[in-house]
């Protein structure tokens, strides 16, 4: 009697030697027939210099899938970058072993092999070598090969928009998505022969979350974060196009100082009824009016933190939900989706004058940098607000804030590093100044933005990591340790998070 075995295919996956060249030339004519495919000398210096970045997959004893990377110090490169600049055009003689990010260059699949999962396998083969070495991170430069599609109708970043909220699939850039990969950039001209992808590519990020960085002697781990504070100059404008072309210019000099985050003072979206007519209608009509703005502003700081790269926390915007208004910040990721903290406490003007209405939630949002909240000016003069967002992970709390004269700016201020300091936390805060007497209730501004850190050895000597001129136009910027807080709670001077005596009282959040 014969027994018949069942064979199954066998799949290898192995770094590629020079034998496999050929095959790789190949393979790379067949999948992109419309561009230059690999030359020798290019397969060849990426041997010689850096291996262990050139992944093979065969099937059945067939190379059907590659994968090329080198390693790189982003620090030396901007993010406005070309496929050429970073692959040295292929010949990775840019290569950094003392770099801290693995820089995809190609990903090949055979198109006749699609069902045998080879792009999963291979990119699981490159999460596997950068956590095998060690790395921070994963950078690629994805097509976008069904653009030329949709672009006569849809913009870049609107198609881009699409595809992440799932309305459109994209054969390249909605599988980076479901590799875990985000968007960190658009990048204009990443790769100009590539014309169904109309020349752009998007700067995609994948974090090594069991990375340690590494330093002679003890090490000491840090978590940095860069934070870009807006003291914003409120004047007479004639246009939505003049607001953005503000809004922009601040959000590129934050950009350029590769911040994490921006923010915007609370209310400066009314700087928009300096060119509106409202002499006819009472201050709670006009003021209502913002909201027909509300599309527009939602649009710009989705392109804004998606072409710049960071997130923005954007001020406050009122708006008009229900029939009521409302106050309320809006938090717009690198991706270009958002989410939104209403203002829980309304202050006595606010009422009387505009009739805005109170949220009843206290967020926490998940963001590339941790987990954040929002404290809307007079929000931060309460302390329970910061307590739950704490008790929820925030390490940092943004604090938009408008404020007409110096009381009450210090209100702000002076509760903002007392929310810091019981929580051992950061706070930022951003303020609005300058003067518009044709807009009622808001025709004078005081402020003086800053960041606030916990009062012990780790953090500067006045607990302020940095402060803007009172009443000028300007941005503060710096760099906060989030690792610094979780030792300090654990072992600083004092210790107010773990010695709160929960056993005496209880802040309990309201279902």
């Amino acid at each position: 009697m014969v027994i018949r075995r069942s064979r199954k295919p066998k799949i290898i996956q192995r770094t590629a030697t020079p034998e496999d060249f050929a095959e790789i030339i190949r393979l790379s004519k067949k999948c992109f027939p419309d561009q230059e495919p690999w030359k020798l000398e290019m397969l060849e210096s990426q041997y010689t210099i850096f291996p262990e970045g050139m992944q093979i997959i065969e099937y059945e004893g067939e190379i059907v899938g590659s994968a090329s990377s080198l390693i790189v110090d982003m620090e030396e490169y901007d993010d406005n970058h070309s496929w050429a600049e970073m692959a040295d055009s292929g010949y990775i003689t840019n290569h950094d072993p003392e770099g801290d990010t693995l820089y995809g260059i190609e990903v090949m699949v055979h198109p006749e092999y699609q069902g045998l999962k080879i792009g999963r396998r291979l990119y699981e083969m490159r999460r596997d070598l950068c956590e095998s070495l060690n790395l921070k991170q994963i950078l690629i430069g994805g097509r976008l090969p069904n653009f030329h599609l949709y672009s006569e109708e849809l913009g870049v970043r609107a198609y881009v928009k699409r595809v992440v909220d799932k309305k459109i699939k994209d054969a390249v850039l909605t599988f980076q998505i479901s590799q875990g990969f985000y968007i960190r950039k658009i990048i204009k001209d990443y790769l100009p022969n590539d014309h169904e992808s109309e020349g752009y590519g998007v700067l995609m990020e994948w974090t090594n979350l069991d990375y340690i960085p590494e330093t002679p002697g003890k090490q000491i781990i840090t978590k940095k974060v860069r934070i870009c504070c807006i003291q914003y100059e409120m004047r007479k404008i004639a246009s939505f196009d003049d607001f953005a072309t503000q809004c922009e210019f601040f959000t590129d000099v934050a950009s350029n100082y590769k911040s994490d985050f921006a923010l915007f003072p609370e209310l400066f979206t009314t700087q928009l009824l300096s060119f509106m007519d409202s002499k006819d209608k009472s201050v709670e009509d006009s003021i209502r009016e913002l909201d027909q703005f509300t599309d527009d502003y939602i649009n710009l700081f989705s392109r804004l933190s998606v072409e710049y790269n960071i997130n923005i926390v954007a001020g406050t915007h009122l708006t008009v939900e229900g029939g009521n208004l409302f106050n309320v910040s809006f938090l717009f990721k690198r991706d270009g989706t958002f989410d939104k903290q209403y203002k829980v406490h309304i202050t006595p003007n606010e009422a009387k004058w505009w009739g805005v209405k109170a949220g009843n939630e206290v967020k926490v949002f998940n963001t590339d940098c941790g987990k954040v909240g929002i404290n809307i000016c007079y929000d931060a003069e309460f302390p329970e607000l910061a307590r739950i967002q704490s008790q929820k992970g925030a390490q940092i709390i943004f604090v938009p804030f408008c404020t007409d004269e110096r009381h009450g700016y210090l209100r702000v201020k002076i509760c903002g590093q007392a929310r810091a300091i019981e929580n051992q936390i950061y706070v930022a805060t951003a303020g609005t100044i300058g003067n518009i007497p044709s807009v009622e209730n808001m025709d004078i501004n005081y402020a003086q933005s800053g960041i606030y850190t916990p009062a012990d050895f780790a953090f500067p000597p006045e607990a302020i990591a940095g402060e803007c001129s009172p009443n000028l136009e300007t941005v503060v910027i710096a760099d906060l340790d989030l690792a610094s807080l979780e030792r300090t709670r654990k072992s600083g001077t004092v210790q107010n998070w773990r010695n709160r005596r929960n056993d005496l009282y209880e802040v309990v959040e309201k279902e």
